[in-house]
């Protein structure tokens, strides 16, 4: 329920950790840790992990802007989202959430790659793809900082500040029974479950006090090359794929499946454009006959498992990631 003061209804102890501060420009984003735990446990909370493009909104008087996590500007691309914040009653805050297209009542990465792609306002609202801003945080709230309150307090500040409706949804969660929310997930075919401790301030960096539960295994990778396409194929037959261990970028395997036509000619073309002679790549055992790019594309990728040669066993393409940097990208290992 909106309040006019929305933290009005925080406990002493909870206003102590309120801190002063102007409106940011930009808020490093706080990111959940991969396990291998799954556990219940009434210290935490367990929400949905959801299959998008990771957006930080700031609202200012009538003024917003959204952000991805390497601070791309994203107004254009999701002027639904942007409008229905600028509608918003008047708190000046930062909130943090996720954009997915939705089909079916599931987050769907690879229709949701259709609208990143597209800058333009008004072919972004013709684009016949609907998106949803999932927001399960807020950092910011008419000159406080709340980084330092606990998740649950923030959650109520959220939800009092935010008239949720329309492209602008909450984040529900479970508590305490993380182990059954889990099971629910993969059972519906959802990417996994994030754990989030509940008296846990919000960090700018990755931390163990969110923790990934994940259904099916995935990961971004960098493009380092690809390979010529066989039979009635176009484009290219398989990304080569990899991900940095220090200055090195490893060599992870072939992803070969999740491409439609369209794809398959935009990334040729993509790819054609960061064409290299030599291999990006550390190290021997690379396919022969490959062509090989710039390391600057990212993409998602899902696969059953990592082999103990450190390829990926039945990869998937899920999509381009524009939200992340190529030097960022590391291989994923649980806690």
């Amino acid at each position: 329920m909106l309040r006019e003061d929305p933290l009005d209804g925080l406990a002493a102890e909870a206003r102590a950790k309120l801190v002063a501060a102007a409106m940011p420009s930009w808020v490093e984003p706080m990111l959940a840790t991969l396990t291998e735990e799954r556990f219940s446990d009434p210290a935490w909370i367990f929400e949905r992990k959801l299959d998008g493009e990771r957006c930080l909104a700031f609202r200012s008087g009538g003024d917003v802007r959204l952000l991805s996590r390497n601070r791309k500007p994203l107004n254009d691309h999701y002027p639904e989202v942007a409008d229905a914040l600028a509608r918003q009653r008047g708190h000046d805050l930062v909130l943090d959430g996720e954009v997915v297209a939705l089909v079916h009542g599931e987050t769907s990465f690879s229709r949701l790659e259709h609208r990143i792609e597209v800058a333009d306002p008004r072919r972004a609202r013709q684009s016949g793809i609907s998106v949803t801003y999932f927001i399960f945080d807020v950092v910011h709230l008419d000159g406080f900082d709340l980084t330092a309150l606990p998740l649950r307090d923030r959650k109520a500040v959220l939800r009092g500040s935010v008239a949720f409706g329309g492209p602008v949804r909450y984040t529900p969660h479970r508590n305490a029974e993380g182990e059954a929310y889990y099971r629910h997930a993969c059972r519906h075919g959802w990417e996994g479950v994030i754990a989030k401790l509940a008296d846990g301030p919000y960090v700018h960096r990755r931390s163990t006090n969110w923790l990934k539960f994940k259904c099916q295994q995935g990961q971004e990778l960098v493009v380092g090359g690809f390979t010529d396409p066989r039979r009635s194929r176009r484009g290219f037959g398989a990304l080569l794929v990899g991900y940095y261990r220090g200055e090195e970028l490893v060599y992870a395997g072939k992803v070969g499946s999740g491409f439609d036509a369209q794809t398959l000619a935009e990334l040729r073309a993509r790819m054609d454009a960061l064409a290299e002679p030599r291999p990006p790549f550390a190290g021997t055992g690379l396919p022969r006959d490959a062509h090989w790019v710039r390391p600057e594309l990212v993409c998602e990728v899902r696969f059953s498992e990592w082999t103990p040669d450190g390829r990926l066993r039945h990869p998937t393409f899920l999509g381009l990631r524009e939200d992340k940097d190529a030097r960022e990208v590391v291989r994923e290992e649980p806690v």
